[in-house]
């Protein structure tokens, strides 16, 4: 009896270890198999792939195990009922589909190769995670190589903050592209779009609508094409500016000047940078022509009507220029705003010329008295037509007088 209980025990021990070591080979198979799913698998039937690969991979028999005595056989599995064999006929299955699609894994990065394949490796060097320059970036960015062809320098882009960073993250397709082709369009010359960019980087990140509304709102104005192409040109900060913003400007040039619409397009499309600037000197400027040169409103409007330029100009430039015309010279308010030119002209120009005529005795500035001398063509005519026509003299006595100051 007690030979027969140990006989009993023996095979139940042995079916359980069978059991046990069947348990431990499917764990052990979806273990490789959580490491063979990386690959590229159909999204579909995604919880099949993972047995056909294994399968495929090390070429595991499917089999069921059944005790039979003291032995374990492998079991017809055609014959055996199904839920008996919930793993081995599926697994059996799986392993007959195609690889075609899987893609293999690449050599492991510590494998020995030949040298014949060293050289062959084409290794680029790895970026610097951070650097002061954008030119370690040029070769791997296209983005950068398509601006440097453009003609943007990239030497003077760099050194402004945040710049470099935010042209390493722009696609040039998508981000850039469109908008130099709108560029173009409004007037913007090949040749121009690097400078362009070079001044304004800032107009790559701005909306493509906004900038075709604001556009929309200069051709409101009944400002022409070529005015528009010359004032975004001149003044490439002008599309950065809102709607709003830039009325704003228009309507600060009417009301302070005084000028009349058409007047102040005229103004702002001679010089652009009105509508970009800042306002201060501006204003400064234009408390200087009436407080303390004392011009009248209407010689004001003419004088920044003819040269818009000294509505910016710097203050001390043009207070010397205006002292020196007006109280050593002797000329009076009404011929200087008939030539505003000299408040644009170098004031070591003027100096030089005026002692050059007085040494002369040929230093004329009123139109009723003979051997006149107008303003306009004291400051602008070169010293060789200065020399032969007004002064009457040589280039070289000219030199020479220079030397004696």
């Amino acid at each position: 009896m007690a030979s027969v209980f140990y006989q009993l025990c023996h095979r139940y021990l042995f079916i359980r270890t069978c059991g046990f070591l069947i348990t431990f080979h499917k764990t052990r198979v979806y273990q490789r198999t959580t490491q063979v799913a990386q690959l590229s698998i159909p999204s579909s039937g995604r919880s099949n792939a993972n047995f056909w690969l294994v399968a495929r991979s090390w070429r595991l028999p499917a089999r069921r195990y059944t005790s039979s005595g003291d032995k374990v056989q492998p079991a017809d599995e055609e014959n055996a009922p199904k839920h008996l064999l919930p793993f081995e006929k599926q697994f059996q299955q799986i392993a007959q589909l195609s690889l075609q699609d899987c893609e293999l894994p690449a050599k492991h990065p510590l494998e020995n190769i030949t040298e014949d394949e060293a050289v062959q490796i084409n290794a680029e060097p790895p970026l610097p995670a951070c650097s002061n320059t954008l030119k370690h970036y040029v070769e791997q960015s296209e983005t950068l190589r398509q601006l440097v062809l453009l003609g943007v320098d990239l030497s003077k882009l760099e050194q402004r903050p945040n710049v470099g960073n935010m042209l390493i993250r722009l696609d040039f397709e998508k981000d850039i592209k469109e908008k130099l082709l709108f560029l173009k369009e409004v007037g913007v010359l090949e040749n121009q779009l690097g400078p362009f960019l070079t001044k304004n980087p800032f107009i790559l990140t701005e909306n493509l609508e906004d900038l075709q509304i604001r556009v929309s709102y200069l051709k409101s104005k009944k400002f022409t094409n070529t005015a528009i192409a010359r004032i975004i040109s001149k003044a490439p900060y002008l599309l950065n500016f809102n709607v709003e913003r830039i009325d704003n400007r228009l309507g600060f040039y009417q009301k302070e000047l005084g000028l009349s619409k058409q007047k102040t397009m005229n103004l702002v499309t001679r010089l652009p940078r009105l509508l970009t600037g800042s306002l201060e000197p501006v204003k400064e400027n234009l408390k200087v022509y009436e407080i303390e040169f004392g011009f009248h409103k209407n010689e004001i409007q003419h004088i920044i009507s003819m040269v818009p330029k000294v509505l910016t100009a710097n203050k001390k430039k043009i207070t010397g220029i205006f002292d020196y015309v007006h109280n050593t010279m002797g000329v009076p308010h009404h011929m200087i705003c008939r030539f505003p030119q000299v408040l644009n002209c170098k004031l070591l120009r003027i100096k030089e010329r005026h002692l050059f005529l007085k040494y002369l005795e040929r230093a004329q500035y009123d139109p009723s008295l003979p051997n006149y001398v107008s303003l306009d063509r004291l400051a602008t005519l070169t010293d060789e037509v200065f020399c032969r026509e007004i002064a009457l003299a040589t280039v070289k006595d000219f030199e020479i007088f220079q030397k004696t100051l």
